[in-house]
């Protein structure tokens, strides 16, 4: 079962992160210091022939969880660091509001069906940590989910227990879970919001209810600080990366995947001495034909 390495930004499972201590843009001279568009071709390259070798090695998949706030990246980030990996391998699913026929079933319910199948990347634009996000700073909306007790005190412990034994399930059956919580600050999130507005070609991205998310800003650092605590352990680690570099950013997220995928080492089969054989003898119909 896949276990993460040690590494600065990624949460430890005894619970002491602090959202007050979170870094959202690396320190100023780390910016100067690299040319981070360059770094990560890279790190793209690197993420391919890994995916070749997942594939091919028919033992792992991998699921990538993309959480933040408006405006924090998700979307480009996405794009950038995923664009060197085979199509026919990579899904993204974006997970919006849910149907009615969501609502009417457990609150995991909707993103099993979009798990990656062995030897796939699965990339999930948010996620089931909505229901302990966005449903956490807005619980009216647990009254439509068809709950036996939605007022229950326990309801966030519950729902971070059955997400940590998800997990531990995923894990178990071959499945990486790397979750980024790309960690934009609120200065950086207004300027993006406002070059929504100015540039014609962004406008369609705009939303008026993000302002209104906007206003629950403490809220959501509260839900954010509890979750990636509560749910964080070495075989589906969080990471908060720091979000308002995007370039630093995506070079970032694409690095901790290689990281992990340097972790389980998927490679190409190798033939025993029966397959080889069978091979030559492949070889010499071919060759003679």
């Amino acid at each position: 079962m896949f276990e993460a390495a040690p590494h600065p930004l990624r949460v430890a499972t005894e619970g002491g992160f602090r959202v007050a201590r979170a870094a959202t843009s690396p320190a100023k001279e780390l910016l100067e210091s690299r040319d981070w568009k360059k770094d990560l071709e890279e790190q793209k390259e690197r993420i391919g022939r890994w995916q070749h070798k997942l594939y091919a090695d028919g033992r792992y998949s991998m699921l990538v969880i993309f959480q933040s706030l408006d405006a924090g990246g998700k979307d480009s980030t996405i794009r950038h660091v995923f664009t060197g990996a085979n199509p026919t391998g990579l899904r993204v699913t974006s997970f919006k509001r849910p149907s009615e026929t969501e609502l009417s079933h457990d609150f995991l319910w909707r993103t099993t069906a979009k798990l990656p199948e062995t030897g796939h990347i699965g990339i999930f634009n948010r996620s089931y940590y909505e229901e302990v996000l966005v449903v956490r700073v807005h619980p009216e909306l647990l009254r439509a989910q068809h709950l036996p007790d939605p007022d229950s005190p326990t309801i966030w412990q519950n729902r971070y227990r059955a997400i940590a034994e998800h997990e531990r399930h995923l894990a178990e059956s071959g499945i990486v879970v790397l979750k980024f919580w790309l960690n934009v600050s609120k200065k950086e999130q207004r300027r993006r919001l406002l070059a929504r507005i100015d540039r014609p070609n962004k406008r369609w991205k705009f939303d008026p209810a993000d302002l209104g998310e906007r206003a629950h800003w403490d809220a959501y650092m509260r839900a954010y600080e509890d979750c990636v605590n509560a749910t964080s352990r070495a075989w589906a680690p969080w990471y908060v990366v720091p979000a308002d570099d995007k370039p630093y950013t995506r070079w970032q997220v694409a690095k901790l995947v290689n990281e992990a995928f340097e972790r389980i080492a998927p490679d190409f089969p190798s033939l025993d001495r029966a397959g080889a054989e069978e091979l030559e003898k492949c070889r010499k119909v071919l060759e003679r034909d």
